[in-house]
């Protein structure tokens, strides 16, 4: 079994940065990715970036430029770091962590991230 804590989150003004930062404990053999996602109000969930066990990254083109996303193998921890906030990034932003044999769907508990002037 996996847990996800998520920490970081709250309000900032429009143009400001965040650092999220998410632990992974548990049975994580087998990662395959450590992602971040986010959902606003009235909206689907939706990826933001994520990390692969290879070293690869991926970005969302709604955040790239903007978003940064990073992994710590040794913590087990992965990081977003969001520049140039703007009122569209309110949203609640999950942790996921992927892992086969067997396929798992893991989920962080979610924290609020408010663009606001």
């Amino acid at each position: 079994q996996v847990k996800l804590v998520e920490s970081g989150g709250g309000l900032v003004h429009p143009g400001g940065s965040l650092r999220l930062s998410c632990k992974a404990s548990g049975t994580t053999n087998n990662t395959v990715v450590m992602s971040w996602y986010r959902q606003a109000p009235g909206k689907q969930r939706e990826l933001v970036a994520g990390f692969f066990s290879d070293g690869l990254t991926t970005t969302s083109a709604s955040v790239k430029g903007r978003v940064t996303i990073s992994r710590d193998n040794v913590l087990n921890t992965v990081a977003l770091q969001m520049n140039n906030l703007n009122s569209n990034d309110t949203a609640v932003y999950y942790c996921h962590l992927l892992t086969v044999r067997p396929v798992n769907n893991n989920w962080g508990q979610g924290t609020q991230v408010t663009v606001s002037s």
